[in-house]
């Protein structure tokens, strides 16, 4: 099915005739995305399985791996998040036997189950799994709500915050940031940071209130949209004009067993997974760019990967701006076709690579972790800013609207308008002045090795904050305080990796280190 749907998908090509698609060729592409999208949700289902059946007790330690979120994205080449909700999922899944039953067999969209899940429960399950046939996702989590029900979390937009600053702003943000990092823990992101920073100013200094209609969040348009989608739901007669796929079963998954038959199995699936991934992102190109969706009768994009694809827009609008990316690098696609670089770390380099340093960038992934990968773009991207003159930080909307409200705080205290620029540098030295002298603390040489290698475990792969320096020669075995012999290490592969044997680390602390995993 992959090889036919392949064979036909790349036949459209893009850009195709910016002037407009007609009808005909709107239904064509429809038509192969709708196919490829129940092969992705029938992968995902499988893949989520055995997810599930890695994330019990400590397998994914057995390989090395902290948590199921390191394992996926250093092993499969899945971001973390994707892979701990697919576990979910399939969990969640297996409780409720004839939801799980009908979204194997492709009768039930992932996207459609999960919106079903708070109303599938016990006896009412039979009568949802019965409706869900002549449901959209939108009806489903309107009775979720009008229950009271606990619902799914919703997506979250996110739109990046991006200011002139000049180089001496540039500096207190750097250093507001890395004292963030030592508050929060250095595996926090930097929006997470930029919150941090905006609180601590909004708890001494209040904002004026906002204009009626110029707060953050756009709820008018929001409004709008809901209704239009509201609208549009109650004529889904038009939506079954369209072609409707067949149910695409979901393969089999793997019932428990081996740790490495399950990361075998996992393998697999993954490997899979991005060839359809590789479609999803092609085909929704072509859609997206030229409004195919409107022509097919929904309201937006994601109204239509939410009902006709089954795909959370989340899901499908990342593919998406890959692929737009990799018309603009054909050579880290041909990385990625000849598995030099993961669906993941391809991602990573498209966000920070050119034309001109694609090559290089591509050479770097091949040689890192992925959690190495993204230290360096993050440290590429800060350098980038810094030659531009600028702060830019990708944010979830809600972080976008706290920076607004913390400048106009800024604004009232100093009695004038100020450019957003000086607004992130009086935020800065609050939070400087506020924290330094608090977070400095004993100078040990635990301390230290934790500062040297800069607050992350070093267990290759693994995303997590250093909590403990770990001796490389036991000190009941003789082992001293030097700094090469102490590793930064976190919790759970500080006392389940390497003091319940699944991991053996020896050699000279940093550069030198030989680790070694007792299952592979």
């Amino acid at each position: 099915m992959l090889e036919a749907l392949a064979a036909r998908a790349w036949q459209v090509e893009f850009p195709v005739g910016r002037r407009g698609a007609g009808d005909g060729a709107a239904a064509l592409v429809d038509r192969l995305l709708v196919r490829v999208a129940r092969g992705h949700g029938a992968l995902d289902i499988a893949l989520g399985e055995c997810l599930a059946a890695m994330a019990a007790g400590d397998r994914a330690l057995r390989l090395g791996y902290a948590g199921l979120g390191d394992y996926a994205r250093e092993v499969l080449g899945v971001e973390a998040r994707t892979a701990l909700a697919m576990a979910r999922l399939a969990r969640e899944l297996a409780e409720r036997p004839l939801l799980q039953a009908a979204v194997r067999s492709g009768e039930v969209s992932p996207r459609l189950a999960q919106a079903l899940l708070p109303l599938a429960r016990g006896e009412a399950e039979a009568r949802w799994v019965a409706r869900a046939a002549q449901m959209t996702v939108r009806e489903a989590e309107a009775v979720v709500k009008q229950e009271g029900l606990e619902g799914g979390v919703p997506e979250e937009g996110w739109e990046r915050v991006e200011l002139r600053a000049a180089a001496d702003i540039r500096a207190k943000v750097e250093e507001a940031m890395d004292l963030a990092g030592r508050l929060l823990g250095p595996t926090a992101p930097r929006w997470q940071r930029l919150e941090a920073i905006c609180q601590e100013y909004l708890g001494a200094h209040a904002a004026p209130p906002d204009r009626e209609g110029e707060g953050p969040g756009g709820g008018a348009g929001e409004e709008l949209m809901d209704a239009l989608m509201a609208a549009l739901g109650e004529e889904t007669g038009r939506w079954k004009a369209l072609d409707k796929a067949e149910a695409v079963e979901a393969p089999p998954g793997v019932d428990g067993g081996d740790v490495l038959r399950i990361d075998r199995r996992l393998r697999e699936l993954a490997g899979m997974r991005d060839r359809w991934d590789d479609l999803v992102g092609h085909l929704g190109l072509v859609v997206q760019a030229l409004g195919l969706w409107k022509r097919l009768g929904f309201a937006s994009f994601g109204h239509y990967c939410a009902e006709r694809l089954g795909m959370a827009e989340r899901t499908v609008a990342q593919r998406v701006w890959l692929e737009r990316k990799l018309h603009e690098l054909p050579e880290l696609r041909g990385a990625m076709r000849d598995g030099r670089v993961s669906y993941e770390k391809a991602r990573l380099v498209a966000g920070v690579a050119g034309p001109r340093d694609v090559g290089g960038w591509i050479a770097i992934a091949e040689r890192s972790t992925c959690v190495e990968l993204r230290r360096k773009v993050e440290a590429g991207e800060v350098a980038q800013m810094c030659a531009r003159e600028k702060v830019s930080i990708l944010v979830p909307r809600r972080i976008a609207g706290l920076f607004d409200e913390a400048c106009r705080a800024v604004m009232r205290q100093e009695g004038q308008w100020m450019a957003p620029g000086e607004c992130l540098g009086r935020l800065c030295d609050h939070f400087i002045v506020e924290w330094e002298s608090i977070l400095e603390g004993r100078n040990t040489p635990q301390r230290r090795a934790i500062e040297r290698d800069r607050g992350f475990c070093q267990v290759p792969g693994c995303s997590r904050a250093a909590v403990h320096a770990h001796h490389v020669v036991w000190r009941s075995r003789g082992g001293s305080d030097e700094p090469e012999n102490l590793v930064s290490l976190c919790a759970g592969h500080h006392l389940h990796g390497i003091h319940a044997g699944y991991i053996r680390v020896s050699g000279r602390a940093p550069d030198q280190l030989r680790w070694e995993v007792a299952a592979s």
